[in-house]
């Protein structure tokens, strides 16, 4: 299994190429901002042709280039439908301040429209793309259609988790943009997250990687789920 990830953009956002190996077709995740020059360069290196993207959620910062990306390769994006609104207008998912900074920031008002071919995520669903096979992980909380990609194990050793902003080394997504919900993510981390296996390896899409096991002894929003050791002495 070829993973290649490289962060990009202003928020450095993890966008991760992903095939069975060298020579052969991948998928692309979450190709944010100022990604298409890293992407081209994995593609020429290891010969690969993308066969999709996927995307972990409907932020700007992880689907920016999604629409160039599909229609230079002519390929379909895979996304959840609770975010599929993002595709065509992102600004949906940010706060009314930080749009208006940024549009002062880069001087345009921004556009964006969906690829021409959309697929839509299907929760515990068995994603097999480009010879890749992916479990659907449905997590909101971050946003109404975050979600987690899990190899399946034949396919990777140790496992890997694509979490997009659902987890990352030592804390997880914020709750506090429109359609975040803390509750919802309490929920998502407690039923996608918890059950893994500690050797479960994390690919975040922000900063480096960490797996199950750390982030389940040092991160303190999973904390609240760990119990108590069960007693080896005494009555």
């Amino acid at each position: 299994m070829l993973i290649v990830g490289f962060p990009a953009g202003p928020w450095a956002t993890n966008c991760f190429v992903v095939a069975p190996g060298p020579n052969s077709e991948c998928i692309i995740i979450d190709p944010g901002k100022d990604v298409v020059p890293g992407i081209d360069d994995i593609l020429r290196e290891h010969n690969l042709e993308p066969a999709a993207v996927v995307l972990s959620h409907g932020h700007l910062d992880h689907m920016w280039s999604v629409l160039p990306v599909c229609g230079s390769h002519h390929i379909p994006a895979y996304i959840h439908p609770d975010d599929r609104k993002l595709l065509a207008d992102p600004m949906l998912g940010i706060s009314g301040e930080t749009k208006a900074a940024f549009e002062s920031m880069t001087g345009e008002r921004l556009q964006f429209s969906e690829p021409d071919d959309v697929q839509e995520l299907v929760d515990g669903s068995k994603l097999d793309l480009a010879g890749v096979q992916f479990t659907v992980d449905h997590a909101p909380g971050h946003t109404p259609g975050s979600t987690a990609f899990r190899l399946d194990a034949n396919a990777a050793d140790p496992p890997v988790m694509f979490s997009g902003d659902l987890l990352f080394e030592g804390s997880i997504g914020r709750t506090d943009l429109p359609g975040g919900s803390l509750s919802q993510m309490r929920e998502s981390l407690k039923r996608v997250v918890i059950p893994l296996d500690d050797e479960t390896v994390v690919l975040p899409g922000h900063g480096g990687a960490t797996t199950i096991g750390k982030e389940r002894l040092t991160n303190p929003y999973l904390a609240e789920f760990n119990s108590p050791a069960a007693p080896t002495k005494g009555l």
